[in-house]
């Protein structure tokens, strides 16, 4: 069942949405933003007007020449959040810290995994089905790429 077959269910026309602002004559920067939070629990009465235009940039990027995105290939991180297909927000100018997720190189390899410090070494930690963890020893080189600040996914 799509939005459109939803009993009760109605869009707001955007003329409506945006009533009391005037027509754009430049482009602007980024996506309207709403001027309330939308409930994830009972329903509410919606907001009828956009308080301030919204850049991802500005709320996902902190350090811009450091950071990329990476696209994701493969199940290995399902448990934390992290699907095949999603893509990663990775900042290089992040120092790596005890449980953070990471983009690794390991054998000549990018792998996306939980950086994790142990006595024995760092243990490159992946949570998902038939997946198993990279535990590197101090003869094995490590190439910690970027952390990962977020990652995105459709819903």
């Amino acid at each position: 069942m799509n939005r459109d077959q939803v009993p009760g269910a109605s869009l707001l026309p955007a003329e409506r949405l945006f009533s009391g602002l005037p027509p754009p004559c430049i482009p602007l920067p980024g996506y309207p933003l709403l001027a309330s939070p939308v409930p994830a629990g009972f329903p509410s009465p919606a907001a009828d007007f956009v308080e301030a235009r919204l850049s991802l940039d500005e709320h996902l990027i902190e350090h811009r020449e450091a950071t990329f995105f990476v696209r994701v290939a493969g199940h290995s991180m399902t448990g934390f959040g992290i699907w095949d297909g999603d893509l990663l927000v990775v900042d290089r100018a992040i120092e790596a810290a005890d449980r953070r997720i990471v983009i690794a190189v390991v054998a000549g390899e990018f792998t996306v995994k939980q950086f994790c410090r142990l006595p024995e070494g760092i243990l490159l930690r992946a949570n998902g089905p038939g997946h198993g963890d990279i535990l590197i020893g101090p003869e094995q080189e490590l190439i910690v790429w970027g952390v990962v600040r977020y990652s995105i996914h459709a819903v």
